[in-house]
């Protein structure tokens, strides 16, 4: 179907922020699923189906397969132009745009509580790492490390168990000691809980940029489809009688004048 500049501009953001998503979601499945079945974390889950680190896994994956589902959708809808799709595309960007919104104002609300969530997290991923040393669970530390300039749960460079892990020291001090992970995690979540809701607020409104793209999409998808209006162009007039009355009188009979018919001529005699 043929879209206009408008359309074509709408189809090629959704494209852009599909793109993004699928990213984004296969990251997180990802690391869901390992952290899920990878043989030093199964344990866990077999013995305490409810802690921090239980629940936290959990919502990765499933965030990571409504992010995946929602790509398939919507990059389905946009590159075969189909109404349908984008019509379920649309659904499921609003209710996780809403849920982002709703995500970012309960986290500041309840900064504190989640500060500690969080670091509960940390602790167990960091725990699991000294007593097994899986190189999967070394790599998240060294991201949670790098990202935060923390290093373990001591700080304290001649006790930490996993200072490879920590990052390159800067100024004397922190040769001897460096801030710990979970204190420097629950003082981000509760000082910094404005920018957290808005990083939430801000992901929630690109999903919705998102979802106006489709709705107008959709929409033009619809006005292109519609079938054009027929007209009738009549080519030729119909003759028409003339007026009887002005030769009709009380002495003379009523005489027709000569018709003209489809280029024919008709004569009285």
């Amino acid at each position: 179907m043929a879209l206009d500049g408008c359309g074509l501009v709408c189809k090629y953001i959704l494209i852009f922020f599909n793109v993004i998503f699928a990213l984004l979601g296969f990251v997180l499945l990802g690391l869901g699923l390992w952290l899920r079945f990878s043989n030093n974390t199964r344990p866990i889950f077999d013995i305490d189906g409810s802690s921090t680190f239980v629940c936290g896994v959990i919502i990765l994956i499933v965030l990571g397969t409504v992010m995946l589902l929602l790509v398939t959708i919507g990059d389905y809808g946009a590159c075969s132009e189909n109404r349908c799709a984008l019509q379920l595309s649309s659904v499921l960007l609003s209710i996780l745009a809403i849920a982002l919104v709703c995500v970012g104002v309960v986290a500041y609300a309840q900064r504190q509580e989640v500060g500690m969530r969080v670091a509960e997290f940390y602790t167990s991923i960091y725990t699991l790492f000294a007593a097994t040393g899986d190189a999967g669970l070394g790599v998240t530390l060294l991201f949670v490390h790098e990202m935060l300039h923390c290093c373990g749960v001591t700080g304290i460079t001649m006790l930490e168990l996993v200072k490879e892990t920590c990052p390159r020291p800067q100024g004397f001090f922190e040769h001897i000691a460096m801030s710990t992970c979970p204190g420097v995690i629950t003082d981000f979540f509760t000082s910094s809980a404005p920018m957290v809701m808005a990083i939430f607020i801000g992901t929630g409104a690109l999903l919705f940029i998102a979802l106006i793209c489709s709705i107008i999409l959709k929409a033009k998808l619809n006005e292109s489809s519609s079938p054009s209006p027929q007209y009738i162009v009549l080519t030729n007039a119909s003759p028409s009688l003339p007026n009887l009355s002005q030769f009709a009188s009380d002495q003379d009979p009523i005489v027709f004048p000569p018709l003209t018919l489809a280029n024919t001529t008709v004569v009285q005699t």
